[in-house]
């Protein structure tokens, strides 16, 4: 259970490589759902359209809520961001550039799902095949218009004796397929461009300032993780003084069963210098209440200088 703990302590972490690994994996994981998903369109008029946009864009939202889950800075941000101020500001420029990189990295999964859908085109055909015109299409001129809705309902299901032997229905399939997979390589091709202009105009502003966020964020980052590891460690010296002093008023008892209890120099001198001087629960309250509330601000001269 430990080693479990540690690795997802470690996938947790801040990261780059880990985070852009992590995002790969939920990118590669929408893939292999969508491809192993079986796409039943109700071939309804009145479910068409709701089943068809459910599955490609009810997924993406929940692949982005795993992205934001999966990232520790997520947490960390909204901690930053609720804080009261304290004896230390806060900076948003660091609190804009961690929502930045969260962002950027929880969209990743969403939107290869939704790319893989639109060129896939399953999913655009199941929703709006009842919105083509029919004048289109010759093997619509002769019926009338509610049978010319549930015709057109019933193109995605090629397996449908109505439509089994229609000549439009091929038709209506290829004009949507080639509208969805038009689209998706243009988001596709957008989002490539974006990408590629954002790398290369990032150095033509002000880089002073992005190092500083980015330094800022990590160490709001790292802060956390060494304040949560020292409580952890001051919990276990605590516990044990606590131990220690329960099995001392028990020392009588403890006798009569012959025991043994640890001698006052047996212990190790490192927990005095943790604890320090911390003997009661109001005590421990008290000083993570002050760590939330007055952040001791980023200056160690005065640490130096005593």
């Amino acid at each position: 259970m430990d080693r479990f703990r540690m690795i997802f302590q470690y996938f947790q972490s801040n990261s780059e490589s880990v985070m852009n690994g992590i995002c790969g994996l939920l990118a590669l994981a929408s893939v292999k759902m969508y491809t192993s998903f079986d796409f039943s369109c109700p071939c309804l008029p009145q479910y068409n359209v709701a089943y068809g946009l459910g599955i490609m864009f009810i997924p993406p939202i929940i692949l982005f809520f795993c992205g934001l889950i999966l990232n520790r800075q997520s947490l960390v941000m909204l901690e930053e961001w609720r804080r009261p101020a304290g004896r230390r500001k806060k900076d948003l420029a660091v609190i804009r550039y961690m929502c930045s990189s969260i962002m950027q990295r929880a969209m990743v999964a969403p939107v290869v799902w939704i790319i893989v859908t639109l060129l896939d085109g399953k999913c655009l055909i199941c929703a709006f095949s009842g919105s083509v015109d029919p004048e289109k299409f010759v093997g619509f001129a002769n019926v009338s218009t509610v049978q010319v809705q549930q015709l057109l309902a019933k193109v995605p299901c090629k397996d449908d004796e109505l439509m089994r032997n229609n000549t439009s229905r091929k038709a209506v399939s290829r004009y949507l397929r080639c509208w969805s997979q038009a689209l998706g390589w243009s988001i596709l091709l957008i989002l490539i461009t974006a990408a590629f202009l954002a790398r290369w105009l990032g150095p033509c502003f002000n880089q002073a300032t992005l190092l500083q966020a980015r330094h800022w964020s990590n160490y709001i980052d790292i802060e956390q993780k060494i304040f949560e590891e020292t409580c952890c460690e001051h919990s276990r010296l605590f516990a044990h003084k606590c131990i220690l002093h329960f099995f001392e008023s028990m020392r009588q008892e403890i006798k009569l069963h012959s025991f043994s209890l640890p001698q006052e120099g047996e212990e190790d001198e490192g927990e005095e210098d943790l604890l320090r001087g911390i003997t009661d629960q109001d005590q421990v309250n008290k000083l993570l209440k002050t760590w939330y509330y007055e952040k001791p601000p980023l200056d160690v001269s005065q640490a130096h200088q005593r």
